[in-house]
């Protein structure tokens, strides 16, 4: 990692840490106007259908835009490669937003049925959701496009650029809901995520990509765009899993009531706020070291960067992991609870965010190996484990559901089935690819484990003088205090990853 590269690391964690807090500033926005009503179920509904493809379009073009984008360039075909991309992305994304808008009356009342509100408001929240998803599948079209923009930003190491486009879309979003929640309700929220979609588009036009870079008018060159589509498919398919899988948390949470809906999708939302930040950042910063280490055909340092990667989102994920688990119902309480958003929702999200909590670590391991996969042109390689762990997921909340007869058996099923996806992937990885050093691994991970034990040790010593005081001085303090034991700990363990973290700092 050099100096360039170290720095401009720094301003993607800033720069993603701002969108992720602009995120979740969304999420308190609507849930302080719309708590857990049918309004806001019926938005985390038609959401979620629209994401599906959102994702596939932005993160999966991503994954194979910029390998594909870094050989072109160097065979001297950079500008006709990404020309031809963003021509075929075109035609493709405007036959997915008209699909959807067209298929999204059928789907939804049949996926979302909210058994506990009486018949005219049950027939309201599904009219709703259906006239939301099909504005949100309007702006899949323009989100195709932003998704190659921002796939060669990151192809250029313009990960900050990249990021700023993406805060566009929540900012209007927050502040259509902000403006207009009284007057139109959840489409406040719809129409702000479209003019976000047109202005970021915008942006990228005229400001953020070169005009130079390549030509958006002109004839589609099949031969160019076909093998590309052919590496594009399955890696959008892929990456599709996350959000099919919320889907499916949202029709069997539908199957109970319209705020189990908002339960699972407040939960979800404020425990993958790690994962957000620390997974894809790390997932984000080390693909083009992956890719350019792939392209010079030097296998040592494609292995050692994977390694690096997992055991580097272990350090940093772990730990906040853990803190989340210690002071979730504080966090909840800070972060939702005021307007529509009552006490009672708040234990119940709570109640659900302990559960999710599995998922945010193995998703974020997995990411790595994603990269490495799409690294070497491989997505394919991950598909089938990635259609096998939906149709687990769906097993296992059906088997959860049964025992436990509660909308809390979906997000124990979602970390359930993340294990196992991780653990699948681990093993078709070492299998197909060589083996990675598993004993820097074992050794480095015991360490991680013990560092946060540690610091749970110290939270639960502390607890007793904490636990009077305000409850955001207590949050404060307890982060402050396991943060501190957490790397004194981490480093009198000497862990490897640590000290290599620390000396690349200094170095920068």
């Amino acid at each position: 990692m050099g100096r360039k590269l170290a720095l401009t690391g720094i301003l993607f964690v800033i720069a993603s840490l701002f969108l992720k807090v602009s995120g979740l500033l969304r999420d308190m926005v609507i849930a302080y106007q719309f708590g857990d009503s049918y309004q806001s179920a019926a938005y985390f509904a038609a959401f979620a259908l629209a994401n599906t493809f959102i994702l596939f379009f932005t993160t999966g073009m991503k994954n194979a835009f910029v390998p594909s984008f870094i050989h072109a360039q160097a065979d001297g075909k950079g500008h006709h490669h990404f020309s031809q991309i963003i021509r075929g992305t075109m035609v493709f994304g405007l036959i997915v937003a008209v699909i959807g808008a067209f298929v999204s009356p059928v789907l939804l009342p049949l996926l979302f049925q909210f058994p506990n509100l009486q018949p005219d408001v049950r027939a309201e929240a599904i009219e709703l959701s259906v006239a939301l998803a099909v504005i949100f599948f309007i702006a899949v079209f323009l989100v195709s496009l932003n998704a190659v923009y921002e796939a060669y930003l990151d192809a250029e190491s313009k990960f900050s650029l990249s990021v700023i486009s993406q805060t566009i879309v929540i900012g209007s979003t927050i502040l259509s809901t902000l403006l207009f929640a009284d007057q139109i309700g959840a489409y406040s929220m719809a129409f702000g995520y479209l003019a976000g979609a047109l202005l970021s588009y915008i942006a990228k036009r005229l400001w953020f990509v070169p005009k130079d870079s390549h030509k958006v008018i002109g004839k589609l060159d099949w031969e160019e765009i076909k093998p590309f589509s052919i590496i594009f498919i399955p890696v959008a398919i892929t990456v599709m899993v996350g959000q099919v899988n919320l889907t499916i948390d949202n029709i069997f949470a539908s199957s109970f009531s319209d705020s189990a809906v908002n339960y699972v999708n407040y939960a979800k939302n404020i425990v993958h706020f790690p994962q957000a930040i620390i997974g894809v950042t790390i997932g984000t910063i080390i693909f083009p070291i992956l890719a350019k280490a792939i392209a010079n055909a030097n296998e040592k340092s494609f292995k050692q960067g994977i390694e690096y990667g997992l055991m580097l989102t272990l350090l940093v994920l772990l730990p906040a992991v853990a803190g989340m688990m210690w002071l979730m119902q504080d966090l909840i309480t800070i972060v939702y609870e005021r307007g529509a958003f009552t006490a009672d929702a708040t234990t119940a999200t709570a109640n659900v965010g302990y559960l999710y909590l599995g998922s945010v670590l193995f998703f974020s391991l997995q990411n790595i190996l994603n990269k490495a996969f799409y690294s070497k042109k491989q997505g394919h390689v991950i598909l089938r484990i990635s259609l096998f762990s939906i149709a687990l997921n769906v097993g296992l909340n059906f088997l959860f559901i049964a025992l436990l007869d509660s909308y809390l058996a979906i997000p124990l099923a979602s970390s359930v089935m993340a294990l196992v996806y991780f653990a699948l992937n681990w093993v078709v990885f070492n299998r197909t690819q060589g083996k990675l050093n598993s004993r820097f691994i074992m050794k480095d991970a015991a360490k991680i484990f013990a560092a946060t034990a540690v610091m749970l040790l110290a939270l639960w010593l502390a607890s007793g003088i904490l636990e009077d005081l305000n409850i955001y001085i207590r949050f404060g303090l307890t982060a402050i205090v396991g943060a501190i034991v957490y790397v004194i700990a981490a480093l009198a363990l000497k862990t490897e990853i640590a000290r290599f973290l620390i000396s690349k700092l200094r170095k920068s």
